[in-house]
C-alpha cells in the first residue's frame, strides 16, 4: 500500500477513503468526484416565500408602482411578511425570468448626488407631456422639494404656459410656504432668462424674494430629480385607465402624489423613508425676504400689468411656436434621413423649419440627414451642400446669411460717412 500511494502521489487517508467508496458504491464511483453540495441548507428560501415575493412584485407592477427588489422588500416588510433581502429577491426575480435586465445602467456609485440641506431651500419645477383619450395632448407640471423629494404640487394644464407654471407654484406656496430658490429648465414658460427674455414666472417669484435658477442648456441632469419623478409618474399613470378630461387626469395625478409622499419609501433618502417623513425630520428653511425695490407684489389672479401685456403676448406666441416645433422635431427621431426637393426659394422644410440650401439648386433632389445636434443636406453625388446645428424649436427660417445683409440683396449696408466738403 505504501508503494502504491507513493506511485500515485496520494496519502494513506485518501487511499482508505477511495477503497471505502469502491466497496460501498462500486469501482466506477472512485473515478467520479463526489458532490460538494452540503447535506442541508437551513437558510435556503422555501418555494412559498419565493412565490409570495413574485406575487407581491406582480401586484405592485399592475398598480403602476416601482417593483424592483428594494421596493418589493419594503412592501413585504410593511405587509408583515417574511421578506428576503433585496439581493435574494434580485436572484429570485432573475431565476423566475421576471427581472428587467439593464446591463448599461450606470451603478449608483457613479453618480454624484447634490442635496440642499433643508426643506424649502430649493424647489424644482418641470413640465412633461401626457395624452388623454383620443390622443389629445396635455401637460403635467410637477413641483418637488429638493431636500425631501416631497411633491409639493402638481397641475395638469392644456399647454405649457407661464400662467399654468405660476398657478402650480402658488398652489405649493399656499401649502408649504415660500422657498428660497426655484430651479427650472430654460423653457419659455419657466425661465427664458438665458434667451434674453424676462419670463412671467421669474417676475412673479422675484416679488416674493425667491431666487430663480436654471440648469445649463442641453444638460437635463441638473433637473435629474424631476426627470426621475416623471418616470415614476408615467409608470403609475400607464397602469390607470386613460383619462377622458384634464380633470380626470388631475385626480389620478393627485392620487399618485399622495402615494408617492406618504406610502412609498424613497430609495434616495436615508433609511428609505417617505418624502413626507423626510420633510418632517428637518426644520424648514426660513422664507426669503421680498424684493424691497418693488412697491407692490404680484397678486395671483389680479389685473395684468398693461406695460407687460405686449411682452407677455409675444412670449405666449413664442411658447406656441416652440411647442409646435418640439412636437414636430420629436416625430423625426434622434437620427434619420429623408428625400426632399429644394423649393423655388432655395429652401427645404423639415420639422416646420425652412433651411436655406441653395437657390441655384431649386427643383433638385437632396437628402436631408440629421442627428440629435445637427442637420445637413446631401446632393445626388453624395456631396454635402450645407449643414446647420438644430435651431431653437420656435425658429421657422434658418440661413447662413448675416441678418444685416438681407434687406440689401446680400450686399453689406453702407455705413454713414462724413462728407469731405462739410
Amino acid at each position: 500500500m505504501t508503494s502504491f500511494c507513493a506511485e500515485h502521489t496520494i496519502s494513506r487517508n485518501t487511499f482508505y477513503k477511495l477503497r471505502r467508496r469502491a466497496i460501498e458504491l462500486g469501482q466506477a464511483a472512485v473515478l467520479e468526484p463526489l458532490s460538494r453540495r452540503p447535506g442541508s441548507s437551513p437558510t435556503a428560501l422555501g418555494q412559498d416565500i419565493k412565490d409570495q415575493a413574485v406575487a407581491v412584485r406582480a401586484s405592485m407592477a399592475s398598480s403602476g408602482l416601482d417593483h424592483g427588489p428594494v421596493s418589493v422588500h419594503d412592501k413585504m416588510v410593511a405587509m408583515g411578511l417574511d421578506a428576503p433581502s433585496p439581493a435574494a429577491l434580485s436572484r429570485i426575480f432573475r431565476q423566475r425570468g421576471v427581472a428587467r435586465r439593464e446591463p448599461h445602467k450606470r451603478p449608483r456609485s457613479a453618480w454624484r448626488r447634490f442635496v440642499y440641506p433643508a426643506p424649502n431651500a430649493c424647489w424644482q419645477m418641470d413640465a412633461t407631456e401626457y395624452v388623454l383619450v383620443g390622443g389629445r395632448k396635455c401637460v403635467v407640471f410637477q413641483l418637488i422639494d429638493d431636500h425631501s423629494r416631497l411633491a409639493v404640487a402638481s397641475l395638469v394644464a392644456a399647454a405649457e404656459t407661464s400662467q399654468a407654471a405660476i398657478a402650480v407654484f402658488d398652489r405649493a406656496v399656499a401649502r408649504y410656504g415660500v422657498p428660497q430658490r426655484l430651479l427650472t429648465d430654460n423653457g419659455a414658460a419657466l425661465n427664458p432668462t438665458r434667451r434674453g427674455m424676462q419670463g412671467a414666472l421669474v417676475e412673479h417669484i422675484r416679488t416674493l424674494g425667491v431666487e430663480a435658477i436654471t440648469g445649463k442648456p442641453y444638460k437635463p441632469t441638473t433637473q435629474g430629480k424631476n426627470e426621475r419623478f416623471h418616470q415614476t409618474l408615467f409608470r403609475y399613470l400607464d397602469a390607470q385607465p386613460l383619462a377622458h378630461t384634464i380633470e380626470e387626469l388631475q385626480a389620478q395625478v393627485d392620487a399618485f402624489d399622495h402615494i408617492y409622499n406618504t406610502e412609498r419609501g424613497h430609495q434616495a433618502l436615508p433609511g428609505r423613508i417617505t418624502p413626507a417623513q423626510a420633510w418632517q425630520a428637518t426644520p424648514v428653511a426660513a422664507p426669503p425676504r421680498p424684493d424691497p425695490a418693488r412697491d407692490e407684489p404680484v397678486i395671483p389672479g389680479g389685473p395684468p400689468d398693461p406695460s407687460a401685456a405686449a411682452a407677455q403676448q409675444a412670449l405666449d406666441d413664442y411658447e406656441v411656436l416652440a411647442d409646435k416645433g418640439r412636437r414636430s422635431r420629436s416625430r423625426l427621431g434622434e437620427q434619420g434621413e429623408r428625400a426632399k426637393t429644394i423649393a423655388s426659394n432655395g429652401t427645404v422644410t423639415i420639422a416646420n423649419t425652412s433651411f436655406l440650401v441653395s437657390k441655384k439648386r431649386a427643383g433638385q433632389q437632396v437628402t436631408a440627414c440629421w442627428n440629435a445636434t445637427a442637420i445637413w443636406f446631401v446632393d445626388t453625388d453624395g456631396e454635402v451642400i450645407t449643414s446647420y446645428p438644430w435651431p431653437d424649436p420656435a425658429i421657422r427660417y434658418v440661413s447662413h446669411h448675416d441678418p444685416s445683409t438681407r434687406s440689401n440683396r446680400g450686399r453689406p449696408r453702407k455705413q454713414p460717412q462724413v462728407s469731405p466738403m462739410s
